[in-house]
């Protein structure tokens, strides 16, 4: 069960950060924080970085650079494209869930 929990966490970021996104834009730490408060695990900064920069280099969010206060923030958004992976994603897990079942 361990390596499940790996392949469908830390192995495959991408639909919780999706999944985060399609709510409001959020910088890196931030989804860091949100991904363990709500979907219970952990992971390294520069792997959320490795993630989102794939996500944006295949046209699934899109960035932009606030100043909010303190510092200047790289904050992401969904894309239609990634809209559309995301809801993809949910049908497949509905499917898969069901031959289980």
């Amino acid at each position: 069960m361990k390596r499940i929990k790996r392949k469908t966490t830390l192995e495959m970021l991408w639909p919780y950060f999706l999944k985060l996104l399609s709510e409001r834009p959020m910088y890196t730490y931030e989804l860091k924080k949100e991904v363990a408060k709500r979907f219970g695990f952990t992971f390294e900064f520069s792997t959320a970085s490795r993630v989102l920069r794939k996500l944006q280099q295949d046209g699934h969010v899109t960035s932009e650079w606030r100043t909010d206060g303190r510092r200047p923030r790289k904050y992401y958004s969904i894309t239609p494209k990634g809209k559309e992976l995301l809801e993809s994603f949910r049908k497949y897990l509905a499917e898969m869930y069901s031959k289980f079942r």
